[in-house]
């Protein structure tokens, strides 16, 4: 199973949306990155994905900050040498057991996936103010590498009123994935999640066009304090074939995004605290590529506070809420949906601690509620809804260690209180939440 259906997964099971997300330990725990500044891990990270304030500003420059970058009496004595002489490659793989309350009658309990993934970094400094975190992934199941997260990147500096700007041109292929804190569904709690383990059925838009699009955009990051940034984008379905013939986005579904942060130092301590809101509108062909379309607003709002301790342990805390306006009017029209008009709401808190950034606990509570649409939330096995709602909610409890910088050991349990609009026979065929409570245990090395 490849990254992009294990972060499917993750937040499928974190904020009661169907498994839909992206790739499992996100997109900067790498090792090239180490290698090309010469700092440790725990510079950029508490603990991986999670970013530190030198890793958001690592992030916003680029990716190509290196150990030149810090000794600039030693610059490049021409344009070529600055080129590093070896390419910036990573690679990892994950091996992990998925176990639930329940099985999934004909299937098979306690799955082990050997390899869960196994992936390929091209991951740091190109060139002059152009740094890039592309991912290759090798699916077992398919049996074939194939494009997974991108991210290129173009920086500079400049100044405004006598205070530094960060500004840049940035290509990706998921919307939220330009953004630095780990509040936003790109980069957000749960980093990882069984990807055979049932999730619920509904999830915003914003979420589901991750790894299906390209996307181009500008961001500014204003006094160490204001971050910005705008992007377009446009259908590109992995796996299938050019021409795209349905579910393909109508036009451009432009995204934006407005963050502030404070940080601020005390005694030996480093604190610092964000608050910002996000969103995208999406205008999609249902089934085709012309005619009537379904469009969704998603807007959200996130917060991040973090603290690391002298003593090098982290607190770090989340606030996210996703608000999904939906006019279905294509799938209305086509006896797809009960309403023209639909919303679907979700929010989640999270809290990560951990001791001199090796081992710890996590904690995340998810809540989802949306329309009544028997049509769009239908009856049906494991995976339907008896009810015609999409409300899910519960509880994830993970334990992280790191036993070396570049192994991380996991065992996460998720526990669900209600699951597709009930809390029993959820389906209307006699399954309960809690059949689907999962515990998960992973081994993610990189190197």
């Amino acid at each position: 199973m490849n990254l992009h259906l294990i972060r499917k997964a993750a937040w499928g099971a974190g904020l009661g949306f169907l498994g839909l997300g992206l790739a499992a330990q996100s997109a900067l725990a790498v090792p090239s990155y180490s290698r090309q500044t010469a700092l440790p891990c725990e510079t950029c990270h508490t603990v991986a994905p999670q970013l530190t304030p030198f890793g958001r500003y690592f992030k916003i420059n680029g990716y190509v900050l290196s150990v030149k970058s810090f000794n600039p009496s030693s610059p490049p004595k021409t344009p070529q040498e600055s080129l590093s002489r070896f390419p910036p490659l990573s690679a990892a793989v994950m091996l992990s057991n998925t176990s639930l309350q329940q099985a999934v009658p004909g299937t098979q309990n306690n799955t082990v996936a050997f390899p869960g993934a196994l992936a390929l970094y091209y991951a740091g400094r190109i060139a002059n103010h152009i740094g890039s975190f592309l991912q290759v992934t090798y699916d077992p199941q398919a049996d074939h590498f194939s494009m997974d997260m991108t991210d290129l990147r173009y920086a500079r500096h400049a100044t405004v009123a006598g205070h530094p700007v960060v500004w840049g041109i940035d290509v990706n292929n998921q919307p939220t994935f330009a953004d630095v804190w780990n509040g936003t569904p790109s980069e957000g709690f749960p980093y990882v999640a069984s990807p055979s383990a049932p999730a619920p059925s509904a999830t915003p838009m914003i979420i589901q066009l991750m790894q299906q699009v390209a996307g181009i955009g500008a961001y500014a990051w204003f006094n160490n304090s204001i971050y910005a940034n705008v992007s377009v984008y446009r259908s590109a379905q992995i796996g299938q074939s050019q021409p795209y013939s349905a579910d393909v986005i109508s036009g451009l579904a432009p995204y934006w995004r407005v963050a502030w942060q404070h940080n601020w130092n005390r005694d030996d301590n480093t604190n610092s605290f964000e608050i910002g809101t996000f969103g995208m509108d999406s205008h999609i062909f249902p089934g085709g590529i012309s005619g009537a379309t379904d469009n969704y607003l998603d807007l959200g709002l996130d917060s991040q506070y973090q603290l690391l301790f002298g003593d090098h342990s982290t607190l770090t805390a989340h606030f996210m809420y996703i608000h999904e306006k939906q006019d279905l009017n294509a799938s209305f029209a086509n006896g797809l949906a009960s309403n023209p008009n639909d919303s679907l709401n979700t929010w989640q808190v999270s809290a990560q601690y951990y001791w001199a950034r090796r081992f710890g606990p996590s904690i995340g509570y998810f809540h989802t509620t949306g329309s009544y649409d028997p049509l769009l939330y239908a009856p049906g096995p494991v995976s339907g809804s008896r009810t015609g709602t999409p409300d899910s909610s519960g509880w994830i409890l993970q334990w992280t260690y790191l036993p070396a910088q570049n192994v991380q050991l996991t065992a996460q349990y998720t526990i669900y209180t209600k699951f597709n609009g009930a809390s029993s026979n959820y389906d209307g065929n006699g399954r309960s939440a809690s059949d689907n409570n999962t515990l998960y245990l992973m081994t993610w090395i990189l190197w």
